[in-house]
């Protein structure tokens, strides 16, 4: 295996970049392989979120607390070793859950007592103190929850800069190539990547394919239940600054983000940008690859939008994108190496929440490929987690 790469990560979204840099920074040669552009798909639809608000105690926001520990040391480490990649953005504004009437406080506050007792900073305000921290909120804001660690970042940059801290350890970027499945040694381990534009010897891969992770473990011989999940975004022109000035969402966001159902989910999201541009979501919705934007969404996030900060009824939209995420159907990602092919691992099933939980999840990988410790219990994350899931 002299002069061959000792894993191929397939997948150069902000998890994939994650993962690879993780395992550079171990000390392992990588090789990441991407059939489009870096970034280009999944990542470039998301907001930059790096979140503990929106998620109840367990699994997930242990990983997601893990990530925001770590995402500035790796943001500072990839930095140094190259200088000259693009700036993450790296912003700590804090995020701000709102509820529209009366009803929706009382769960509210409760969801953020479970969180508090979790080791989330979760500080439960009234209406006018929240209309102190964001101005252009609505009267109809009756209850508030404050999360000072919530965290934001530029997405495609910030995978820029782990891809160039890979090549600048020795790694390979390679995109434009497509992945077709895998070479297995005669024991059945992994022994390469096949790929248009030849096999890649190495000694194991790394599928953080996004939605499209599903169709790639298929082609490796692997299934993972892992589905595209469609959600679309609204950016406006650029704002004065101080309009909008953490992630502000309300109430409803964490019932979409965990439902299930392949109806049509939209809950409010709005948060402004390094460039004064404000980002209005968001929507989820099961429709496999259709990638057809839909007025009747854009609308329908539009007027929630509104109805929390009244003053966007006036502003211009610029422009809507969609993307789509990696949905698994207990909403827990899938990290680990595969039971069932020597050499194969999986990063991926974040749906939404890739960005927040890349740092901590490219840790939580190169720790299980290297032995060494983490504070994350790999457990719940296993590859093969029982048939209510569809993987056994």
């Amino acid at each position: 295996m002299t002069g061959h790469p000792d894993a191929v990560v397939v997948g150069a979204g902000i998890v994939g970049a994650a993962c690879a840099e993780a395992l550079g920074r171990a000390g392992l040669r990588v090789t990441v392989v991407e059939r489009g552009a870096p970034a280009g798909a999944t990542t470039a639809g998301g907001e930059g979120n790096v979140l503990v608000s929106d998620k109840e105690p367990g699994p997930e926001l242990e990983l997601a607390r893990s990530s925001l520990r770590r995402w500035p040391d790796v943001l500072r480490g990839a930095a140094a070793v190259a200088p000259d990649a693009p700036d993450p953005e790296w912003d700590p504004k804090g995020g701000l859950v709102a509820a529209l009437g009366g009803e929706a406080g009382e769960p509210l506050t409760a969801f953020a007592a479970a969180q508090r007792a979790a080791g989330v900073d979760a500080r439960a305000i009234g209406g006018g103190e929240a209309r102190e921290l964001e101005p252009g909120l609505s009267p109809e804001v009756g209850a508030a929850v404050l999360y000072p660690q919530d965290a934001q970042l530029q997405p495609v940059a910030a995978a820029a800069a782990l891809l160039a801290a890979v090549r600048a350890r020795g790694g390979e970027v390679r995109h434009g190539t497509a992945a077709l499945g895998l070479v297995r040694g005669a024991s059945g381990a992994v022994a390469g990547l096949r790929t248009d534009r030849g096999a890649i010897p190495c000694g194991a891969v790394v599928n953080a394919c996004g939605p499209w992770a599903g169709e790639f473990s298929r082609l490796a011989g692997a299934p993972v239940d892992v589905r595209p999940r469609r959600g679309m975004v609204l950016v406006t022109a650029p704002l004065p600054p101080g309009t909008v000035r953490r992630k502000v969402y309300d109430a409803d966001y964490v019932g979409a983000v965990g439902a299930g159902e392949a109806d049509l989910r939209t809950s409010t999201v709005v948060e402004s940008t390094h460039a004064g541009t404000v980002l209005i979501g968001s929507s989820r919705q099961r429709v496999g690859f259709d990638d057809t934007v839909r007025v009747e969404v854009l609308r329908a996030i539009a007027r929630k939008a509104v109805a929390l900060f009244p003053a966007l009824a006036r502003v211009p939209v610029m422009r809507a994108y969609g993307g789509f995420r990696p949905y698994t159907p207990d909403h827990l990602p899938v990290i680990g190496e595969d039971p069932r092919i020597p050499g194969l691992w999986h990063a991926t099933g974040h749906e939404g929440a890739g960005i927040g939980l890349a740092a901590g999840t490219g840790h939580l990988l190169a720790a299980l490929f290297t032995g060494a410790p983490t504070d994350t219990d790999p457990h719940p994350f296993r590859v093969l987690r029982g048939e209510e899931t569809g993987r056994e």
